[in-house]
């Protein structure tokens, strides 16, 4: 899967005079009914936040886990309805499609702010269309690529170089479009080691919105 262009900005000082160091855990594609609460209980071991780039189906689907990931503190934005890459659609196509999800989540007492495209893929409607809904979109500097089923330990060393004031880690919740592993054990395993390691290098995890 492609990185995208990272949107989150961390302070130029750090921690230097008393600003906490961050960065954001962030998983695509659920909610599913047996990774999300995996993963979910897995955030709260750790005292944890993260945010939710959500599918209109799943959350459709599952709307008690968009209650409970709210309740617990992570936040809610919005990935699609159709996981299709922007470069497939044309504006019309792509604004129906993000509208139908959002549509879900408003029914769900969720309104995002922020969005982020499927791969991370953008159209010259992407932005147009995000602006015109007051979505802010969201890309990621550190890609677990946990969707090929790489062992924890493989991807904590793939990411360990970029998880740095300010980072924004890819991960994924549910399996999409794409993926090669069948079930995301080594995602929900990921978590303890991969937030110990942002600790121990001053940066907590903060949410996107």
């Amino acid at each position: 899967m492609p990185r995208a262009i990272r949107e989150f900005q961390a302070p130029a000082s750090g921690s230097a005079n008393g600003i906490p160091r961050r960065f954001a855990l962030t998983f695509d594609d659920g909610p599913d009914p047996r990774w999300t609460p995996a993963v979910l209980d897995a955030l709260r071991a750790t005292n944890a936040r993260a945010t939710f780039f959500v599918l209109g189906p799943c959350a459709a689907a599952h709307p008690e886990l968009i209650v409970r990931t709210r309740a617990e503190g992570h936040a809610v934005g919005v990935h699609a309805y159709e996981h299709v890459r922007h470069t497939e659609l044309d504006a019309k196509a792509g604004a129906a499609d993000l509208d139908r999800a959002l549509s879900v989540l408003e029914r769900l007492d969720v309104r995002p702010e922020i969005w982020r495209t499927p791969w991370g893929v953008e159209a010259a409607w992407t932005r147009p269309t995000a602006a015109a809904r007051g979505l802010r979109l969201v890309g990621w500097n550190a890609d677990t690529h946990d969707w090929r089923g790489d062992a924890a330990d493989t991807m904590l060393a793939a990411v360990a170089p970029a998880i740095e004031d300010g980072a924004i880690v890819l991960a994924h919740d549910g399996l999409g479009p794409g993926a090669t592993r069948s079930g995301c054990e080594e995602t929900v395993a990921l978590i303890d080691p991969l937030v110990a390691l942002a600790r121990s290098r001053g940066m907590e995890p903060e949410l996107l919105a």
